[in-house]
C-alpha cells in the first residue's frame, strides 16, 4: 500500500522551509572555496575569467588566446565576484562563487515550478531531491558555464508553467531562460527551450488567448539578451565570430546515434530523480496529456533527446534533462509505495554511513599516519603531502557526522523521509569529503607546484615562451598562478624557452634544445610537462 493514496499539497515534509534552506545553502557553499583552480574544466573557466578580470570582457581568453566554446555570461559573473570579493577571499575561490548564485537560482526556481504544480510539500522536495542528485554534485561546485544553462532552463519552464494563466509573464520568463540559457552553453541550450515551447503548441492548454502577445513577450526577451554579445563580437573581431558561429551549427548538425557511456551516464548522473519521476509518470499514466504533466514530459523527451545524440558524456550534458525530472520527481516522493520507500530509505543509510566511516577512517590516517597501510596508499597519490589540522574542519566534520546519526535516529516514519535522508547523507558526505580530505585533494589536482618550478627556472623576465601539445588547463593554470603565457605557430620561431606537455616515458631529447626542467603534479602517472631552452 502506498503511503498517501492522493495528493495531500499542504502536507508539508519532514524538513520544514527554514530547514531545507538551511540544507541547500549549507550544499551550496560547502567544498565552492578552499582549493586552488583544478584540472580541468575549474581551472580553464577560472581562468578565463580571470583573463576578463584584466583585459578584454568581449572575448574570453585562455592566458592570452581565444577561447570561444560558450558565451561568456559565466565568466563576466566569476570575474565580478572575483573583483567584489577578492579582498576577502582568495581570487579563484571569490570567482568560483558565480556557480553558488546560479546553482542557488536553479534551487529556487525549482521550488516555484514544483510548488505550483504539486504543491507546497513537493515545493520542498524538488529543491532537496536536486542536492541528492548525484550528476549536479560536482560540476555545481566547480567553475562551470553550465550551471547558468541549468538555471536558464529552470526559468524557462517556469515561464512554461505560468503561460496558461498568465500568457505574458510566462513568455517574458520563457524568453529570458532561453537568453539565460544561451548565455550559458551557446545554441544546445536555445534549441531545447524552444523545441519544448514549440512542441507544447500541440497542446490545447498553450493555445489560449493571449497565445500571440505571449510568444513576442518571448521573442523580445530571448533577443535582448541573446544578440549583444554575438553582434559586439561580429563588429569587433568578424574572424572570431565566424569561428565561433561555424562551431555552434556544427553541435547541432553533427550529432550522432547515443552510446553505451550515454545510457551508464544517465543512469548513475540522474540517480534517484530518474526513477521517481518514472514512477510518477506510471502514478499519471492515465492522465499524460494533463497540461502539466505533458509540459514536464516534452521538456523531458526534447532534452534526453538533445542527450542521447549528442557527442558528451558528461554530467552537464544531462543538465537540461534533470530540471523537469526533478520536478516531476518531487511529485512521486511522497507516494511512493511502502516497500520501496523502505528500499530507498535503507539504501541511502547504508550507503552514506558506510561512506562517512572511510572517509573519516582516510582523514585520520592522513593526519596521524595510522593505519599505516592506509596512510601510506595516501602518500602514494599525493607524494609529498604534508597534513596540517586544522581544528575548524576538524569541528565541522564531528557537528555533521553527529547530525547523520541523530538523523538516523530521530527522525520520525513519513512519506517524504527517504527522500529527505538521501538529500542529508549524499551533503553529509560531501562537508566531510571537504573538511577532511580537501587539502590533500587540492595537492594532487593543482599545478600551483608545477608552475612555480617553471617560475624559479625562467627567471623574471623569460621573454617569449612556445609551447607544444600543452593543455588549457596546464595554460590557464600557469598563467593564473605565475603570469607564464606561452605561443604556439609563427608567433613561436624565435622563442628562447619551450613548454612541452607529454607522456613520462615519451624521449626527453629535442634537438636544437636543452631539457632545464621535468615536473608534474604531484601523484600524476600520466603527464609530464618539460622546460627547454633553445641551444645557442
Amino acid at each position: 500500500m502506498p503511503y498517501l493514496t492522493e495528493r495531500s499539497p499542504d502536507t508539508s515534509p519532514i524538513l520544514a522551509r527554514y530547514g531545507a534552506l538551511l540544507l541547500c545553502a549549507v550544499w551550496l557553499l560547502a567544498g565552492v572555496v578552499g582549493h586552488d583552480p583544478w584540472k580541468n574544466e575549474d581551472a580553464v573557466h577560472l581562468g578565463v575569467a580571470f583573463g576578463m578580470g584584466s583585459g578584454d570582457w568581449l572575448v574570453p581568453r585562455v592566458a592570452g588566446d581565444p577561447w570561444l566554446v560558450t558565451p561568456p555570461l559565466y565568466h563576466w559573473t566569476a570575474a565580478l565576484c572575483g573583483k567584489l570579493l577578492g579582498w576577502l577571499l582568495p581570487w579563484h575561490d571569490a570567482a568560483r562563487l558565480a556557480s553558488t548564485l546560479f546553482a542557488a537560482g536553479f534551487l529556487a526556481v525549482l521550488w516555484r515550478i514544483a510548488h505550483r504544480h504539486h504543491g507546497a510539500s513537493a515545493g520542498l522536495a524538488a529543491p532537496l531531491l536536486a542536492i541528492g542528485t548525484l550528476g549536479l554534485l560536482v560540476p555545481l561546485h566547480e567553475a562551470q558555464p553550465a550551471a547558468v544553462a541549468l538555471a536558464g532552463c529552470a526559468v524557462s519552464l517556469w515561464g512554461l508553467s505560468l503561460w496558461r494563466d498568465e500568457p505574458l509573464r510566462g513568455g517574458a520568463l520563457f524568453g529570458v531562460g532561453i537568453g539565460i540559457g544561451f548565455l550559458g552553453s551557446g545554441v544546445d541550450s536555445l534549441a531545447i527551450q524552444l523545441a519544448t515551447g514549440v512542441l507544447l503548441l500541440l497542446h490545447p492548454a498553450w493555445r489560449v488567448r493571449g497565445s500571440l502577445l505571449a510568444w513576442l513577450a518571448a521573442a523580445t526577451g530571448a533577443l535582448l539578451l541573446i544578440l549583444p554579445w554575438p553582434w559586439l563580437l561580429r563588429q569587433q573581431s568578424p574572424a572570431l565570430f565566424d569561428i565561433w558561429w561555424t562551431a555552434e551549427l556544427a553541435s547541432l548538425t553533427s550529432r550522432r546515434g547515443f552510446s553505451l557511456g550515454h545510457l551508464e551516464l544517465l543512469a548513475w548522473a540522474s540517480w534517484p530523480v530518474l526513477p521517481l519521476a518514472v514512477w510518477s509518470l506510471w502514478l499519471e499514466r492515465r492522465q499524460l496529456l494533463k497540461a502539466e504533466t505533458a509540459m514536464l514530459l516534452a521538456a523531458t523527451a526534447v532534452a534526453l533527446l538533445m542527450f542521447l545524440s549528442g557527442p558528451s558524456t558528461r554530467p552537464t550534458a544531462l543538465f537540461p534533462a534533470l530540471v523537469p525530472l526533478a520536478v516531476l520527481a518531487a511529485s512521486a516522493a511522497g507516494r511512493l509505495r511502502r516497500g520501496a520507500a523502505n528500499a530507498l530509505d535503507w539504501f541511502g543509510m547504508m550507503t552514506f554511513t558506510q561512506t562517512a566511516a572511510l572517509l573519516w577512517l582516510g582523514g585520520i590516517a592522513i593526519l596521524s599516519g595510522t593505519p599505516a597501510r592506509i596512510a601510506k596508499n595516501f602518500s602514494k597519490l599525493a607524494p609529498g603531502f604534508i597534513a596540517e589540522v586544522s581544528i575548524p574542519a576538524i569541528l565541522i566534520a564531528i557537528a555533521v557526522s553527529v547530525g547523520w546519526i541523530a538523523v538516523l535516529l530521530r527522525t520520525p516514519r513519513s512519506p517524504w523521509r527517504a527522500a529527505a535522508r538521501w538529500s542529508l547523507g549524499l551533503t553529509t558526505i560531501w562537508i566531510l569529503l571537504t573538511a577532511l580530505l580537501l587539502p590533500w585533494i587540492d595537492f594532487g589536482k593543482s599545478y600551483r607546484s608545477v608552475s612555480a618550478d617553471f617560475r624559479q627556472a625562467l627567471g623574471a623576465r623569460p621573454g617569449c615562451i612556445a609551447r607544444r601539445g600543452l593543455g588549457l588547463a596546464q595554460r590557464a593554470s600557469l598563467d593564473y598562478f605565475d603570469g607564464i603565457r606561452t605561443v604556439v605557430g609563427s608567433r613561436a620561431a624565435d622563442c628562447r624557452w619551450l613548454i612541452v606537455q607529454t607522456a613520462p616515458r615519451s624521449e626527453k631529447g629535442l634537438p636544437g634544445w636543452t631539457l632545464i626542467r621535468e615536473t608534474s603534479r604531484p601523484g600524476d602517472r600520466d603527464e609530464r610537462l618539460r622546460l627547454y631552452r633553445r641551444d645557442k
